[in-house]
């Protein structure tokens, strides 16, 4: 019995090893290569053939200056006002996600920008508690090794927009028949307002409840100003939703 378990313990000793090694050597890949496919879009064509439908996959990847600074402040305001201030969780969210999903209201995250790239780009959907284990390893490695530019680029580029639609520059040309770089504000505040769901809603033409959020979102986008600002820090005592024109700044590391 004792001989299995120094057995088993030095095949878990290998695999954490190992898997430590290449975890590190592919988030430091992704922090200048573009991440060619997801977990998660390899997921959703095996559901589509699964459900007898074609299989959809749009990814076109583009560097951050190819995409409109509008659409990555709407995704701050929509997603994550915190983004450019935290390390990758923001606890006063997630303990607001809990008290009001244990209150029996509809069921809200509190994931980050920086959990949601990390869960993209690594991992598989889902809600239990080892996937939020790896999630929250990831989403350190990333904070630690890319930059806030890096993990926005990524997850701008990553993130589904629609059923079979991936990143800025697809959702751009499925929604609005335009290249990401030419979003308007009004366009961003659409697609940054389907993300919950986005292969129910629709940006282009917007339901009653998206209209509603896209309303939302836009006002944010007033109060914070018209674009991130990643070199400057924002005032610990300044709340977005009370000032108007400005900007999203960053914590230096």
């Amino acid at each position: 019995m004792l001989s299995i378990l120094k057995t088993v313990g030095r095949y878990c000793l290998k695999f954490a090893m190992w898997f430590g090694i290449l975890s590190v050597a592919s988030v430091i890949l992704f922090r200048w290569v573009p991440v060619p496919i997801t977990p998660l879009m390899l997921i959703r064509c095996v559901e589509q053939k699964a459900d007898g439908k074609s299989m959809t996959l749009k990814h076109d990847w583009e560097s951050l200056e190819q995409i409109s600074p509008k659409l990555q402040l709407a995704v701050v305001c929509s997603e994550d006002q915190n983004y450019l201030k935290h390390v990758g969780f923001d606890f006063k969210a997630i303990e607001k996600a809990m008290k009001s999903n244990e209150a029996g209201k509809r069921i809200r995250g509190g994931s980050t920008i920086s959990q949601q790239t990390a869960k993209n780009v690594f991992l598989w959907p889902g809600r239990s508690y080892i996937r939020k284990a790896f999630e929250a390893y990831f989403t350190l490695l990333i904070e630690l090794i890319w930059s806030k530019e890096r993990i926005m680029e990524v997850y701008l580029n990553s993130i589904e927009m629609g059923d079979g639609i991936y990143g800025a520059e697809a959702a751009a040309q499925y929604w609005f028949k335009k290249q990401a770089s030419g979003l308007t504000k009004d366009e961003c505040a659409a697609i940054a307002a389907i993300l919950p769901n986005p292969r129910v809603y629709k940006a282009n033409p917007p339901g009653a409840y998206i209209a509603k959020r896209k309303a939302w979102i836009k006002q944010q986008m007033n109060f914070w100003g018209n674009q991130l600002d990643y070199d400057k820090y924002k005032d610990e005592d300044e709340e977005p939703e009370t000032k108007k024109k400005t900007a999203v700044k960053s914590r230096e590391k």
